[in-house]
């Protein structure tokens, strides 16, 4: 079984990240698969740096056994208005329910955060993920060019105050 579809097999621990993520979390932007091709222009220059670690909720989920701590994705919740502004996973750490882990802990966070839904504009290659992950489809971010030369579906997660 291939590392790319089998359960998670290691513990993975989600922690706040620090400036010093900012290249890291830069460099899983910008070598995402998912913007290959005639996305890539979306993230040629895309940079996450420390000012905006500093200014948002951004949790990192790193393999707790692997040297160093790898980042294996992340995601960055901004509370006003309340959005998942980014959630990124590596390339080769998709298909182990990393992603899921983000988003139940961001929902976690939100509702510790007194929020009662996050919106969210999804990359057209993630809206599979999003459904499955429990968002609901609320409308179209309409195309930006040539910034985002593409319409956009947008969701929402609704966040239970369970």
């Amino acid at each position: 079984m291939s590392s790319r579809t089998s359960p998670i097999s290691q513990l993975i621990t989600i922690r706040r990240a620090v400036g010093r993520d900012a290249k890291r979390l830069t460099r899983l932007v910008r070598g995402s698969g998912a913007y290959a091709g005639k996305y890539a222009a979306a993230v040629a220059g895309y940079r996450v740096g420390p000012d905006y670690i500093e200014a948002h909720r951004v949790f990192v989920a790193v393999g707790a056994d692997e040297q160093g701590g790898r980042v294996l994705g992340f995601y960055s919740l901004v509370l006003t208005p309340p959005e998942l502004d980014l959630l990124f996973v590596a390339d080769e750490a998709q298909g182990r329910g990393i992603g899921s882990l983000l988003v139940a802990h961001m929902q976690s966070e939100a509702r510790a955060a007194g929020l009662d839904r996050v919106k969210v504009v999804s990359h057209l290659p993630a809206e599979g993920f999003y459904r499955r992950a429990g968002a609901v489809r609320t409308g179209t971010a309409y195309a930006n060019p040539p910034a985002v030369p593409w319409d956009r579906p947008e969701f929402e997660f609704r966040i239970s105050s369970e």
